[in-house]
């Protein structure tokens, strides 16, 4: 980085910029760091971003894909029910918030959002944050923010027709109808997906359970947004979504998970200089089981949220903005298995924040925010601030100080469930909340069709949230119990670097790497403790390298190698999580790389063609465990898409 910084000072004459911004999506507005729209070279608080057209090059149809191809220190591994758990720089479940278009997702999939609601047909572009920004999101923001934008209609009326398939039956179709008049633009997408059940083979012997058997699904997602712009600077918006899945864990009485979200939004510009928005949001999501025989669809859990929002902004003549902030949710909370069988919380907070254009070169940001949560009075006061300093117009240099912080959930104070009939999961209403010091810094570098960014974080996290060890409830009984409880710390660091370039030939290439380092108290005071999810794996890779071109206006070519790179990683795991007895054991999970070759080509901009084999190099893993790729192999991938 020292040599970027003499250099860039030698370079530098104050004369016009010479970067791409454009080739390099430097100039493409984020907004999820402050909440206000910023080019992504300018926003003081480190963002990465994921393109609609990175998201095209990658054909990915999952979220999972999608970033852990394009962000190192991403790694997704699988609970003993196999729903889907994420690791994201030592972060995971419900300490990392995930958000469609700035709101929050109702329930989880032990401890972790339903993955599988994001359908890939209907995202347009994907936000970052990392590090602490409880500031500005509240509660669950410890270790980031993943902000998925949707897409929106943007020609007068576009229909367009998507299908895949792969091995195991597995099969995906998408329609997506959009249409923009003079006032009114309206968008829907539909996507419908199901893979069948899998067995894998593991070698003989092996040190930790393993998984024998992948689980198949079928998925249904719709959604339907309208947009009402009776004037500019007056804009009113509504939205409306359903999604179920089904897995098939047991053939004739298969669990469903079910989603009923919607919301309603007004944004008003008035004057010059002011801006409100109002917003009103209401998710569902249930769980239930289906039995075969008697007909009967059982719900045995539901997570309902219903949110209010208002949200104003001023910008000074400086070009400073205050932002200020109100938000109140009522969270409801039903299981069979909760003590009392229903819960209900109310979660209120107001914030402010301040961006201060000092200079052309600096500019300060700073945040406070209070909360208040009705289930054991708990109340905090949070305060972030960042920091942008264009040392050149070539070299920004980032650095930001946060708290993050996250309260007990319902489930984890009062939820007792039988987690796969190998032990009693038992909440724990003496949880303290979880709070996370988080300093970050980062320095990018951008000239011609060239970027590199490099940051460095720590976090320090007192209270964590998580499961404790196994135990008998007595001498009489062979059940096994977990309760919830508090790590008294849990340390965090690392370092990324990301180099990039981009040229008006098309062809583009990224590589990243990221060096993560954990650390937890109860590994330091007790080398037999094992962790309920693997920790960080400390080495990951990400590269990719692409080339579009279009020959006529008839026909174009993309030919896109992407691939990850995870190292090994040790945990201490139990031999058999049915007869504690059998003690435990130090497992090394083997580091292991993935490679994707897609090539796609488009006839008279209407019909794309589209192969890809994924898992190039056609690695199988000698065991299955929980955080294994779950490949058997080479996986032959075509698609088709028309657009009318």
């Amino acid at each position: 980085m020292m040599l970027l910084f003499i250099y860039s000072f030698a370079q530098d004459t104050g004369q016009t910029d010479s970067c791409d911004w454009d080739v390099l999506n430097l100039n493409e507005i984020v907004v999820t760091g402050t909440r206000v729209p910023k080019l992504l070279k300018d926003t003081p608080v480190q963002t990465s971003l994921i393109t609609s057209k990175d998201i095209e090059r990658s054909d990915a149809t999952d979220i999972q894909g999608l970033l852990q191809t394009e962000l190192p220190g991403v790694e997704f591994s699988y609970a003993m029910n196999q729903q889907v758990h994420l690791n994201f720089g030592g972060f995971g479940g419900q300490s990392l918030l995930f958000l469609v278009d700035g709101e929050r997702m109702a329930g989880e999939t032990l401890d972790d959002v339903d993955f599988s609601r994001i359908d890939m047909n209907n995202v347009e572009r994907i936000e970052i944050v990392r590090g602490a920004s409880s500031a500005l999101y509240g509660s669950n923001a410890c270790g980031g923010i993943i902000n998925i934008i949707t897409k929106g209609a943007t020609k007068k009326c576009e229909l367009n027709l998507d299908v895949r398939f792969s091995r195991h039956e597995n099969r995906r179709y998408m329609l997506s109808l959009g249409n923009s008049f003079k006032h009114i633009q309206n968008s829907l997408s539909v996507t419908a997906s199901r893979m069948n059940s899998y067995t894998v083979h593991n070698a003989p012997e092996a040190e930790a359970p393993v998984v024998n058997t992948i689980f198949g699904h079928k998925t249904l997602n719709v959604r339907e947004h309208l947009i009402w712009e009776p004037f500019i600077g007056l804009k009113f918006s509504g939205r409306a979504g359903f999604y179920m899945r089904e897995l098939p864990r047991e053939i004739k009485a298969p669990d469903r998970y079910r989603s009923y979200n919607g919301g309603l939004k007004g944004e008003w510009d008035f004057g010059f200089n002011d801006r409100l928005e109002f917003s009103y949001t209401f998710d569902q999501y249930d769980k239930s089981q289906y039995n075969g025989f008697s007909g009967l669809d059982i719900r045995n859990y539901s997570n309902v949220q219903n949110s209010i929002r208002a949200l104003y902004n001023h910008t000074f003549a400086d070009g400073s903005m205050l932002t200020v902030g109100l938000d109140y949710m009522r969270d409801y909370l039903m299981n069979t298995k909760l003590t009392g069988s229903k819960k209900t919380q109310d979660c209120g907070d107001g914030f402010v924040q301040y961006d201060w254009k000092a200079s052309n070169r600096l500019e300060v940001v700073g945040t406070l925010r209070y909360d208040y949560f009705s289930d054991g009075r708990i109340s905090r006061v949070t305060p972030k601030i960042s920091a942008r300093y264009r040392l050149t117009s070539r070299l920004n240099i980032r650095t930001a100080y946060g708290i993050g912080f996250r309260t007990p959930t319902l489930k984890e104070k009062y939820y007792e469930f039988d987690m796969a009939g190998i032990w009693i999961v038992k909440g724990n209403a003496e949880l303290n909340p979880e709070t996370a010091h988080n300093f970050n810094f980062s320095v990018d570098y951008t000239v011609s069709h060239y970027n590199i960014t490099g940051t460095a974080y720590y976090n320090h996290t007192k209270n964590k949230i998580t499961t404790g060890l196994p135990y008998y409830l007595n001498d009489n009984t062979s059940q096994l119990y977990l309760n919830y409880e508090n790590l008294a710390d849990f340390n965090s660091c690392g370092v990324e670097i990301t180099a990039q370039g981009a040229w008006r030939n098309g062809i583009s290439a990224k590589l990243s790497y990221a060096l993560i380092y954990e650390q937890n108290s109860r590994n330091k005071e007790d080398k037999e403790a094992n962790s309920q999810f693997m920790p960080a794996r400390p080495h990951s890779l990400t590269a990719r390298v692409g080339w579009d071109r279009s020959f006529s206006g008839n026909y174009s070519m993309a030919i896109d190698l992407s691939g990850r790179f995870l190292s090994a990683v040790s945990n201490r795991d139990y031999k058999d999580y049915y007869d504690l007895s059998k003690g435990m054991v130090s497992v090394r999970y083997p580091a292991y790389t993935l490679l994707k070759l897609s090539v796609s080509q488009s006839f008279l901009g209407k019909v794309r063609l589209t192969i890809a084999l994924d898992n190039l190099l056609n690695y199988r893993p000698k065991y299955y465990y929980l955080n294994a790729p779950l490949t058997e192999g080479i996986n032959f991938i075509m698609g088709a898409t028309l657009t009318l």
